[in-house]
């Protein structure tokens, strides 16, 4: 359901607008199911959804390393699959980020601004454009702690990050306070990064590592049973530090728990 002008908004949706479902290349080859729920929550409130068939990579892993050379080919076939639609929609915020904020060396034409300017991440899309105030199908009865990326904070503003003065709030957990039986934990670095970072996770491998482990027991201390995210390659590289660590947690993407399920 969503709020208010719910009628108007599936209406709107469904008949005039033509969403771009963008999959990122790591959830395709290894956690499909992360976009098989997004594209079924998607297809929940009434909205038409295309996926282009010749998406690839975003560009992001070149221009994280600086190679700008080499992201603009990947950068252009973006743009290529997905101009003609009117909001493009992926469940990655590193990946969205990448498009909204490092397209810079591209051409500036209309549609490289368009596609930017329309292109958002799965959690941002369902709080601030569809306006969901309920997910009546889903139920999860797991206690959770919410990682939020720090492309999704500080590039995408889903949550308030730590360093900034003002009124908190968290768009991730907004939507899945929404979900039946669900507990979100409290932690004491929200907003830490995980140690992922892209490339700085290969370039800085034992920084990284201890990073990861002292998110994962910021987790554990909590009670969390399971840690949600907007971002599967967080949630990937915090996941085989827990394992190794043979710490009992569990890892899901946030399309997962409001689709309900399968998990």
């Amino acid at each position: 359901m969503i709020a208010k002008t719910e009628t108007t908004l599936r209406m709107a949706f469904s008949e005039n607008m033509r969403i771009g479902l963008f999959i990122p290349c790591y959830i395709d080859l290894i956690y499909p199911e992360v976009g098989i729920a997004t594209l079924q929550l998607l297809e929940r409130f009434g909205l038409t959804v295309g996926y282009p068939l010749n998406q690839t990579c975003c560009g992001q892993p070149m221009s994280n390393s600086g190679d700008e050379k080499n992201a603009q080919p990947a950068e252009h076939l973006f743009v290529e699959n997905f101009k003609e639609f009117d909001c493009i929609v992926g469940p990655a915020g590193s990946c969205v980020k990448q498009v909204r904020c490092h397209f810079d060396s591209l051409e500036q034409t209309e549609d490289v601004k368009r596609v930017r300017q329309h292109t958002y991440e799965l959690v941002e899309f369902l709080h601030d454009i569809l306006r969901v105030e309920s997910f009546p199908w889903a139920e999860f009865r797991h206690s959770v702690a919410i990682h939020n990326s720090c492309s999704s904070i500080r590039g995408l503003g889903i949550a308030k990050p730590s360093e900034i003065m003002g009124v908190p709030f968290d768009k991730t957990a907004n939507l899945l306070s929404r979900v039946k039986g669900i507990v979100v934990v409290p932690i004491d670095r929200p907003d830490d990064c995980c140690g992922f970072g892209g490339t700085f996770c290969v370039t800085d491998e034992a920084v990284s590592a201890r990073m990861g482990i002292e998110k994962a027991h910021d987790h554990v201390r909590h009670g969390a049973e399971y840690v949600v995210s907007p971002d599967m390659s967080c949630l990937m590289h915090q996941q085989g530090i827990a394992q190794r660590a043979g710490l009992d947690l569990k890892y899901i993407h946030v399309a997962q728990v409001l689709n309900g399920g399968p998990y």
